[in-house]
């Protein structure tokens, strides 16, 4: 488990504060989409964000690796759905892409960290 042994908490690692950041830029961008998106993108985006640092925190907070591992996986696959959702709104006109740059070099920056630390768990 080599760098998960000595994490003391969550917060202690660095893909979680990148998911924080991620997680507060969604909240940035999504706030110029449409009202109409309200319940659609707005919602889905914002709830996937927080999908991943919650996820992080609760794998964390499992008394097995195997545990650990399937909400590593879960916080993954919602760091995809993010980047997904936002090349959707992007093709839909909500968002230009230089806005989008920092959050998908997040999204991938999270989904590597988070396939590294699977493996080492």
């Amino acid at each position: 488990m080599s760098d998960a042994v000595r994490v003391q908490s969550y917060r202690d690692l660095r893909v979680w504060n990148i998911a924080v950041e991620l997680t507060l830029e969604i909240y940035r961008i999504t706030e110029s989409f449409p009202s109409s998106e309200r319940f659609g993108l707005i919602s889905q985006l914002r709830r996937a964000a927080v999908s991943v640092v919650s996820n992080i925190a609760e794998g964390h907070a499992r008394n097995t690796r195997g545990e650990y591992r399937n909400f590593i996986s879960f916080a993954r696959a919602s760091a995809i759905e993010v980047e997904v959702q936002l090349f959707l709104s992007e093709q839909l006109g909500y968002v230009q892409t230089p806005t989008l740059i920092k959050a998908r070099d997040h999204c991938n920056a999270i989904s590597r960290m988070l396939t590294n630390l699977k493996r080492a768990l």
